[in-house]
This record gives structure tokens, C-alpha cells and sequence, in this order.
């Protein structure tokens, strides 16, 4: 039988280079004579530059940028050459979640400045299309410190977090038309993970804040000022024209402005467009013609939960898997999703690699060995006897 291995990271544990191997090493011990092909995704967060690197060739360009704390740390960007000269940037690199101690998470405080002087440089290197991989962030402020960054108002304003937004004056960015101008020409994309707006019970302060650390308090007073910082952009810029209605868009409403604590809405105010992250990164490694030589897809990721069902890795791979009539098996941290659920996308079956709270810490303690010895069961259950 021919599996294709092709997993996210396991976030906080696994990149998604190592979960490919520690699975296909597992399932060599269950099913040895079976042919892997090993895949490694990335749905924008974590990984995205050196999945599409690997995919992809080009040059890894490192540059010094701020993290959510403002300290100084190494990140990448892939530049690609061609007639439209393209570099791909990965938010987590200068935002991410993975930059904090458990003790210093707070996204009231945080910011994505350092996101900003990864576009700033990417500009700076002549691309003319600048891909920002979304997922993944530590930071709540609605791409607040990205536009400082770039220009549109001071570092003093929009470079201290979430929750300074809520005293910005209404003059705050005076320099936003200028961070636009620095772009005209670029295409500029989003590839994000989640299609949430910016606001509201769905929106980044509500959905995204508590996973990074806020409290209901913090989550809220987040929610105020994150309205604050879009009344300010509403009367600094006169929003683009939806071209099936005739009327102004709301810029916090777009899918995907609550991407990576509303940095999704930055980029929207600097003029660009949201596309599927996952559904980029498969186009870029040729998923369509490795699926056409296997006989069962194994992917996974850290936690297979609601949000998954949202734009993930494994849902978007299931999408083209089910197309090219290839079952799916998802092998997950943990499962949070029922069976009519996944049976609903069309996922055969689904596998935690921990259940009870003495294997998850056995799991966070050893997530190589367990990973690994968890996919050779599965292997034993769905290989062909020898």
C-alpha cells in the first residue's frame, strides 16, 4: 500500500518536518512493506516558510525584527524569483506564540511590530507579490504595531499591545495613507488558517485571546479597544467600495481580519486579500499528484478540535483527498471532534495520540515516542496482512 504521510506541526511539540518523520517511522514498525511519501503542511502558521521552502527552492532571506515583546530575534522570509518576484512570510516567526515563556503570555501587551519589518524587508528585497502566512501569533492587537512599523502612526501608539488601542485620538494615524502608498503596485495576501472577523462573538478578542492567555477581563477590554483602533482607521482612510453592493466595506467584517489576533486586519487596511492558507501551501507542493499515487492519506496536527474543522491543514488536505477518491486518517495530540463530525468531512477515522491527563503529559514529555509508537498501531489496523 502506498501512504501519503502529510501532517502540520504538532504546535508546541513537533514541527511539521518532524511529526512526517516520527509517523512514517511509526508506521514502518506497524507495516514495513508498505511505500511512504512524506509530506509536511503548514496551513500558515508555524512552518509555512520552510514547508513552501522545501516545496519550492528559492532563498531563505533572515533579517533581525522584534518579537511580541519587543526583543531582538532572528526570522526568515523566502524569496522567490520569476516574472513576479514573491516572498512569503511567516507572522509566527516575528509574533508567535512559541516566542513566549508560559509566564509572559499576554496579548494585551504584545504587538506585531516585528510582522511590519518583515514586510518592510521583503519590500526592501524588490518582491512585488508578499505572501504573510497567518497562525499561530502570541498577539492580539489588530496588526496595530505592523502599521506602526510601516509607518502609519507612532510606536508610542500602536506598537504597546491590545489594550493601549483603547486611548488612541482620533489623529493617531496620521501616516496610514503613506504605509498604503509604500504598497500600491504589491499584491499583498493573506494566508490564513481562519476566516473570523475582527470583532465580536467570533472575532479575535472572543475566540482567539484566551488561548493566549487572557482572562475574561483582559478578553473583553481587548474586544473595546480593538473598536476603538477601527473607529480611528474609519476616520482616517475612506474604506474601498464592495463592487456587488456600491457601498463602503467594512473592513473588520472581511474573513480572516481576526487571523492571528486581528493582524488579518492590518493587512486588509493596507490593501490586501485573504486566500486559504492551506490551500496555498498544497497548491505549492503539488498535493494533487502525490495524491494520485496513494492508496490512504495519514495527517495530523497538535489538537484536532472546532477549529480545525475551520480552514485547518487536515480539513483542506481531506477536501482534495476525498476529490481523488483517497480515504483519510487524522492522528492527532488530542481529539476534541465527534465521529459525525469527521464522517460529515469525510475523514475514515480519527486517532489521539493522548486521552487521559497521565498520556498527555507522557505525550508532551516524549512526543516523538509516543507519536510514533501510536501511528504503528494504526498502521497494523489499516495495512494489508502480509
Amino acid at each position: 500500500m502506498r501512504v501519503l504521510i502529510a501532517p502540520d506541526c504538532f504546535t508546541g511539540t513537533l514541527t511539521a518536518t518532524q511529526a512526517a518523520e516520527a509517523m512514517a517511522q511509526g508506521w514502518r514498525d506497524g507495516a514495513p512493506h508498505d511505500e511512504l511519501d512524506q509530506l509536511p503542511l503548514s496551513d500558515g502558521g508555524p512552518g509555512f516558510v520552510d514547508v513552501l521552502h522545501g516545496a519550492m527552492g528559492g532563498d531563505l532571506v533572515t533579517v533581525t525584527v522584534s518579537d511580541p515583546l519587543g526583543r531582538e530575534v532572528p526570522a526568515a522570509f523566502l524569496l522567490t524569483h520569476g516574472d513576479e518576484p514573491t516572498a512569503y512570510v511567516e507572522s509566527a516567526a516575528a509574533c508567535g506564540l512559541h516566542l513566549l515563556a508560559a509566564d509572559e503570555r499576554d496579548p494585551g501587551i504584545t504587538s506585531t511590530y516585528g510582522v511590519g519589518q518583515l514586510v518592510l524587508a521583503a519590500l526592501e528585497s524588490g518582491a512585488r507579490r508578499i505572501v504573510v502566512g497567518l497562525g499561530g501569533s502570541g498577539t492580539n492587537d489588530g496588526g496595530a504595531g505592523l502599521l506602526a512599523a510601516l509607518g502609519a502612526g507612532a510606536e508610542s501608539d500602536l506598537a504597546r499591545g491590545g489594550l493601549a488601542l483603547a486611548a488612541l485620538d482620533d489623529h493617531a494615524l496620521p501616516g496610514l495613507a503613506g504605509a498604503r502608498e509604500r504598497l500600491r503596485g504589491v499584491d499583498l495576501v493573506l494566508a490564513t488558517d481562519v476566516d473570523n472577523p475582527l470583532l465580536g462573538l467570533q472575532g479575535a478578542s472572543a475566540t482567539f485571546a484566551p488561548q493566549k492567555g487572557a482572562d475574561p477581563a483582559t478578553a473583553q477590554a481587548l474586544e473595546a479597544a480593538l473598536g476603538r483602533f477601527t473607529e480611528v482607521v474609519a476616520r482616517t482612510m475612506t474604506a474601498p467600495m464592495d463592487l456587488l453592493t456600491g457601498r463602503p466595506r467594512r473592513l473588520d467584517k472581511e474573513a480572516g481580519a481576526g487571523a492571528a489576533g486581528g493582524l488579518g486586519y492590518g493587512l486588509v487596511v493596507l490593501g490586501g486579500r485573504r486566500v486559504s492558507g492551506v490551500q496555498l501551501v498544497l497548491d505549492a507542493v503539488g498535493v494533487d499528484a502525490r495524491l494520485g499515487r496513494a492508496d490512504l492519506v495519514v495527517t495530523g496536527e497538535g489538537s484536532f478540535d472546532w477549529q480545525s474543522l475551520h480552514g485547518k491543514a487536515a480539513v483542506g488536505l481531506t477536501e482534495r483527498a476525498l476529490a481523488a477518491a483517497v480515504p483519510v486518517v487524522v492522528v492527532a495530540g488530542q481529539v476534541l471532534v465527534g465521529r459525525r463530525e469527521t464522517r460529515g468531512l469525510g475523514i475514515s477515522g480519527t486517532y489521539a495520540v493522548a486521552e487521559t491527563p497521565d498520556q498527555v503529559a507522557l505525550a508532551m514529555a516524549d512526543p516523538v515516542g509516543t507519536l510514533r509508537e501510536r501511528v504503528a498501531r494504526i498502521a497494523r489496523t489499516w495495512s494489508p496482512a502480509r
